[in-house]
């Protein structure tokens, strides 16, 4: 199974709407270079498929890359795809780990203040990053274990 990254998203703070920025650096045990919630944790990069992105918002709702505080907008693979440890390939040579499935939100974040929703909790993909390296969009998402 595989898709394609559509965007690379990173916020200099936390609970604010992420930016595209086409391609970046996702090094080892920390994340993506310059993102905010990167760091020693579990949650070190998010993911959202975008296709389950359009379903869950009304038509009168925008999408754009980051709008939902993701670092990678991903099409091709559902969120069924996905378990906990499932391991992804991301381009040549970034490998994560799912960590997480969902998250637990705090009421009316900031996400939600400026978008009017929070999928996060419950569409949300968070991994762990095994192996660094650059991604971009148009890179290939295979799930590898």
């Amino acid at each position: 199974m595989s898709g394609r990254v559509e965007a690379v998203c990173v916020s200099r703070k936390k609970g604010t709407v992420k930016k595209p920025v086409g391609r970046a650096e996702v090094r080892i045990g920390h994340g993506i270079v310059g993102d905010a919630h990167a760091g020693d944790w579990h949650r070190q990069v998010s993911l959202l498929e975008v296709g389950e992105i359009e379903q869950a918002l009304a038509e009168d709702i925008e999408r754009s890359a980051g709008r939902f505080a993701e670092n990678l907008s991903v099409r091709g693979l559902p969120r069924e795809a996905y378990t906990l440890g499932t391991k992804l390939r991301v381009g040549a040579s970034v490998v994560l780990e799912i960590s997480q499935i969902g998250k637990e939100c705090h009421t009316r974040c900031a996400v939600y203040k400026q978008t009017g929703d929070c999928i996060m909790p419950r569409l949300g993909l968070f991994a762990r990053v095994l192996e660094g390296g650059p991604v971009a969009v148009g890179d290939a998402v295979e799930v590898v274990a």
